[in-house]
């Protein structure tokens, strides 16, 4: 309060206890100091209202994703209907930073058992087909595929599985910045390239897959009906070996 308040105040009180009592007002001299206010003390109730107030769960850091994190959330995903029938998921395998992505379609049999990719006949069939231009899928590739768990008597996968699917698959790009793309087969291919033209057209390629060359060839599940397939297939191999020497270069 300050002074000239605590002036007029005790003035009223006065005045009034004077008129109750005597009839009349004397006259009186006071003297006050205004209140001293220490502003470190309490802020002003403004100041309160505009602080910001901040969650501490929100100042705890986001873990990076990674991987492993992919990996255990594909394990648990019930996203679609294919976890009903699964044995065990399949993210994929290989180096962190390969040159090339191997993509396919979908877990058979034997990798549903597993929980590895390519395993199977079709996955001896790819070693040996990425041997002839000296990559392994140890040294220099990731394995992975559309869908991470196998549809039921290895059908094709379907769209509303592949959607499910494709946040798992676009982290996973994301993480590995592979050089190259190697898409196995009509099912991948058309999917991530989103077109319904016939693989026999598309492979042997190069198209644009978010800034990264994608190399569409046949499945080596097909090749292993169709031998009339493998020789486009090496072709195929060829192409992809060429951009491997440019890259080296």
């Amino acid at each position: 309060m300050t002074a000239e308040q605590k002036y007029n105040l005790a003035l009223f009180l006065a005045t009034l206890e004077d008129m109750l009592c005597t009839g009349y007002a004397s006259k009186r001299a006071y003297s006050f100091s205004p209140d001293i206010v220490d502003a470190a003390a309490e802020p002003a109730e403004e100041q309160k209202e505009q602080e910001p107030l901040v969650s501490p769960a929100l100042q705890e850091p986001v873990p990076p994703d990674s991987l492993s994190r992919v990996a255990n959330e594909v394990y648990i995903c019930t996203a679609c209907p294919l976890h009903k029938t699964r044995t065990a998921t399949v993210p994929g395998e290989g180096v962190e930073k390969p040159i090339v992505l191997v993509i396919g379609e979908g877990p058979g049999a034997e990798e549903n058992k597993s929980g590895r990719p390519f395993v199977g006949p079709a996955g001896q069939l790819l070693d040996k087909m990425l041997a002839s231009i000296n990559l392994s899928r140890e040294k220099q590739c990731f394995i992975t595929n559309v869908v991470k768990c196998r549809p039921p008597f290895n059908r094709d996968p379907q769209p509303d599985e592949m959607l499910s699917c494709m946040p798992f698959l676009a982290r996973q790009i994301d993480l590995l910045k592979p050089k190259l793309i190697l898409s196995l087969g009509r099912i991948s291919t058309q999917w991530l390239l989103q077109t319904d033209e016939a693989i026999s057209r598309l492979r042997g390629q190069w198209k644009d897959y978010h800034g990264i060359p994608f190399l569409p060839t046949y499945h080596p599940s097909a090749l292993l009906h169709n031998e009339m397939w493998k020789r486009p297939a090496w072709e195929d191999l060829k192409t992809l070996k060429a951009r491997l020497q440019e890259l080296e270069k």
